[in-house]
């Protein structure tokens, strides 16, 4: 694994491994405010970073894109600010942060959306006109 697909990856053991030890951190402490937080860190950072990663080592020619490296940008600021701003909401301020967060996780996975069905259309040939039937 290497280029895009290996940050994404390895983003997504770095959020989990974060995710974990403050799940045993909370447990400990018998404290579980930040719970929401901890699950961000698990399924925004691991599960979907983790599939990122796996689908650009699976799929490179969608990894040698500009776009996939935009998305990566993107997708790391959007699980940055939801865990920071998640943290700084439940600990009383405002939800701004958060928000912002969120809009950025949702716009990387729509950039996700766009590099999966350019993929798929530069893959798949289009059928071959028959006769007698219009192409289209």
């Amino acid at each position: 694994m290497k280029g895009v697909a290996f940050y994404f990856f390895f983003t997504g053991v770095v959020a989990v491994m974060l995710g974990m030890l403050w799940g045993i951190q909370m447990s400990a402490a018998q404290d579980y405010t930040m719970s929401p937080v901890h699950a961000h860190l698990n399924l925004v950072g691991w599960v979907t970073f983790g599939l990122f990663g796996i689908y650009y080592h699976l799929v490179p020619s969608a990894a040698q894109t500009r776009l996939a490296w935009a998305h990566y940008g993107v997708a790391l600021a959007g699980l940055v600010a939801i865990t920071v701003g998640l943290t700084l909401y439940l600990a009383g301020g405002s939800d701004a942060i958060v928000v912002a967060g969120s809009v950025l996780t949702v716009a990387s996975m729509g950039i996700f959306l766009v590099t999966v069905w350019r993929q798929h259309r530069a893959e798949t040939p289009l059928p071959a006109a028959q006769e007698g039937t219009p192409a289209g």
